[in-house]
């Protein structure tokens, strides 16, 4: 008995190292698949002009990969539809915290911001209690076929200020381009007085505005917390993937070139945690 209960743990064994060392094979052979919308510039584009394609293209030539791409609307269980099902083994831009998967080194870390017209002489806005969003339209991001709301819509609201917000879906309506968009430009051609911004989507299409705009990073926001306004973000795997550890790696080698890559695209970075100076506890 003991010889047989013996043998079965070695094979049991011989099992286990087969299944690693195929798992490594695969991992070595296949391209670098990445999960990315079509539709979601600055972060990803069909044609390989969001940042985030860039910077896969990055990872994938530091591993000596070709990139490939599974396209898929970003909705409601992209995840669940994408890397859990083996489309892809990467899913570029998700928050370090994220439990559902294995989260890399984070590349970036920023923040919600307000974004408002130069021409209308606010000075710096930034401030989540500056009093005078009481009397101004303000545009906010909305999460969710649920109309979920923003952090800064949670906090106006916690404010009092309610009447004077207009939603706006991150999914906006995908037969445009650019859907997320429309929150800058509602500020852009005056249809709202002030947004609050996921910074990236924010800088990037400030620059492009036919208008000056201001993007100043939301502050004095401690006290509202467990609401979150910054996020470090990083490359999202699957949980036991061996390819995290070489992203990593990856990640580390050209930290110089995203952060160039960064500043071309006009994304707002914060240090630390989702505090400023203000803020301390």
């Amino acid at each position: 008995m003991k010889r047989r209960a013996h043998a079965c743990v070695l094979a049991g064994a011989a099992l286990l190292a087969g299944a690693s060392l195929v798992f490594a094979q695969q991992e070595e052979e296949r391209a670098f698949r990445v999960c990315a919308d079509p539709n979601n510039l600055p972060f990803s584009a069909r044609d390989g002009s969001g940042f985030e394609n860039k910077i896969a293209a990055l990872i994938a030539a530091d591993l000596g990969k070709e990139t490939e791409y599974a396209w898929r609307p970003q909705r409601r269980a992209f995840i669940r539809n994408t890397l859990k099902t083996g489309t892809c083994d990467v899913i570029m831009g998700v928050p370090a915290s994220l439990d559902m998967l294995a989260t890399t080194r984070p590349y970036y870390r920023s923040t919600y911001v307000f974004v408002y017209r130069t021409d209308r002489g606010y000075g710096t806005l930034s401030s989540i209690r500056d009093p005078r969003l009481k009397d101004l339209s303000v545009g906010v991001q909305l999460i969710g076929d649920d109309g979920h709301n923003s952090p800064p819509a949670h906090a106006l609201s916690e404010q009092g200020i309610i009447a004077n917000l207009v939603g706006y879906t991150v999914y906006g309506d995908y037969r445009e381009p650019n859907p997320p968009a429309r929150i800058v430009d509602a500020v852009a051609n005056g249809t709202v007085d002030v947004a609050a911004v996921w910074g990236p989507l924010a800088g990037y299409f400030a620059r492009r505005a036919p208008v000056p705009l201001a993007v100043t990073p939301i502050t004095d926001t401690a006290s509202f917390k467990p609401l979150r306004f910054q996020y470090d973000i990083a490359v999202g795997v699957r949980k036991g993937d061996p390819l995290k550890a070489r992203i990593d790696d990856a990640l580390a080698r050209h930290r110089d070139d995203i952060s160039r890559l960064l500043d071309e695209y006009g994304v707002p970075r914060v240090a630390g945690d989702d505090t400023d100076t203000r803020d301390a506890d």
